[in-house]
């Protein structure tokens, strides 16, 4: 330990004062024992005037920290072929994996415990919804806009009596109903229940481009005719009775 020479200069006054009392230059030198000159020493060193310069605490424990990760390092790179340079690669190839998972399926969705249902306790009618969803996306609130649209949707379905009236019913349960009247537009359905449930659940964020599709379909679903339990069983009816005539 390199100490200053004030205080090699008080350790050596110390060594004299407790070691080597003032004797005669005809007389021996007396052999003090070890412990009092420990004793001796360590009051001196304890002064303050000696640790005025000393790191703060903080400073020290970051030296640790620091200490601690260099020794972390040095032991990951003996175990990794190629040293601190092998060790080097193969972190940025995790960085690399990570940051091509994560742009590629996004932030991670937070499934809900379960479905919350898609209109709260207010009765609005779908151009209600659907004027709620334009002024949002003017404001480029694109999540709030797509939950409008996708309301708008159902409370269209449920005024046309191609979805019946069910408190709590989720968007899911809706796209999958609606389905069945309007086959052609299953799978599109499907699509904006999602992303209602992504806004909506998954932490997701909308885009422009999503609540466009989302009102395109709503616009679609207003000019087809929905496909009717009678009418299919009616077509079906006549299929049979035109074929079993040709056949006679």
């Amino acid at each position: 330990m390199n100490l200053p020479g004030g205080v090699l200069t008080t350790l050596r006054a110390v060594d004299i004062s407790v070691l080597s009392p003032a004797r005669s230059a005809d007389e021996p030198p007396l052999t003090i024992p070890r412990d009092p000159a420990r004793e001796a020493a360590r009051r001196e060193l304890s002064k303050r005037m000696y640790h005025e310069n000393d790191p703060s605490w903080f400073q020290r424990a970051l030296n640790a920290f620091w200490e601690w990760v260099d020794k972390l390092f040095n032991a990951a790179s003996s175990a990794t072929p190629g040293g601190p340079l092998g060790l080097v690669v193969v972190i940025a190839v995790i960085a690399l994996v990570v940051g091509a998972l994560w742009w590629r399926l996004g932030t991670p969705r937070r499934g809900p415990a379960s479905a919350t249902a898609l209109f709260d306790d207010r009765p609005r009618s779908a151009a209600d919804h659907r004027a709620a969803a334009e002024a949002h996306a003017s404001q480029g609130h694109w999540n709030q806009a797509v939950q409008e649209r996708m309301r708008a949707i159902v409370r269209a379905l449920e005024e046309r009596a191609l979805l019946d009236l069910r408190p709590g019913r989720t968007a899911d349960e809706a796209a999958a109903e609606a389905g069945r009247a309007l086959p052609s537009h299953t799978d599109r359905l499907r699509s904006a229940a999602r992303d209602f449930d992504d806004v909506t659940y998954g932490g997701r964020a909308a885009t422009e481009q999503s609540y466009h599709r989302i009102a395109e379909l709503d616009r679609d679903l207003e000019r087809t005719k929905p496909v009717l339990a009678n009418s299919t069983s009616s077509g079906h009816s006549a299929d049979h009775n035109a074929r079993q005539g040709a056949a006679e």
